[in-house]
């Protein structure tokens, strides 16, 4: 199995990176990064309404490490989604009637209500990044320009730094001989580490993942979890949803979801998969 690689310190470089810039304590911080306020979803109008959220209300601090959990259905991905700007929450009721008091997403203290959908994709680009159970790599580009698209679109580094810097990403996950490698000629388990390092190519205040592991065989399943496992050591904040519960377990908090509503949310004590507190 592929290991993420380690300097002579012990410690990856990317990950002393993460940990210096998001070192403060979670609990120690008055702002969240991430916050729900009576977040409420609604798909359909009239009779054909579906209330997939009914009033969550969550907050990430930095350096968590999340995991979502709850049958299919109860809002996880919903939440999820929400929770990085790739969804606006609903305004009204299936009869119409505004929610009060308005649901509400704040992205590291901004309010996402306030902000027009350019201005969503901003941020969003520059405070998160996304791991799919299924990659959504472009295929006929290398890994190397996978993991530079979201740095090319940011705009803060030169062509030869983004290049640089994806090039690193992808030898830190054990592919420094897969760079330039079109992304068709990739395993299962390979493209899905190329996805983790495209989501932290901006070196993001959180990772957002749906189900990374939902597509893998074990083997894989198990180097994404020891993966996560690092990046949340190195301080990078973690808001993950599986059905996995071996993996789930592996955070250090677990919010539990039934019928769009968030109905556990407790820390883990103790290691390996300790009981929720």
């Amino acid at each position: 199995m592929a290991r993420i690689e380690r300097g002579s310190t012990g410690v990856s470089p990317l990950f002393s990176l993460i940990n210096e810039n998001h070192g403060r304590d979670a609990r120690a911080t008055s702002i969240s990064l991430l916050e729900a306020r009576n977040v409420h979803r609604v798909l359909g109008s009239g009779d054909a309404a579906n209330h997939i959220l009914k009033g969550v209300n969550l907050a990430i601090h930095p350096r968590e490490y999340v995991s979502i959990v709850g049958a299919s259905g109860s809002g996880k991905s919903t939440l999820l989604y929400l929770l990085g700007g790739l969804d606006r929450p609903s305004r009204n009721d299936p009869a119409g009637k505004p929610f009060d008091p308005p649901s509400r997403i704040l992205i590291d203290g901004q309010d996402t209500a306030r902000l027009n959908d350019t201005q969503l994709a901003l941020v969003r680009n520059e405070k998160a990044g996304f791991v799919f159970q299924f990659h959504y790599l472009l295929k006929e580009f290398t890994a190397q320009e996978n993991v530079a698209l979201p740095m090319l679109k940011l705009g803060r580094l030169s062509k030869s730094q983004i290049m640089d810097r994806a090039a690193m990403l992808l030898k830190r996950f054990g592919l420094g001989d897969k760079v330039k490698r079109k992304a068709n000629r990739l395993s299962g388990g390979e493209q899905q580490r190329v996805a983790i390092a495209r989501a932290l190519a901006n070196e993001p205040a959180v990772v957002l993942a749906d189900e990374p592991t939902g597509n893998l065989d074990k083997k894989n399943s198990e180097l994404v979890a020891e993966i996560f496992q690092q990046l949340s050591e190195g301080g990078q904040t973690i808001v993950m949803v599986t059905h996995d519960s071996a993996f789930a377990r592996r955070a250090k908090r677990i919010v539990t979801m039934e019928d769009g509503n968030v109905v556990r949310d407790g820390e883990l004590v103790g290691s390996g998969g300790g009981e929720v507190r």
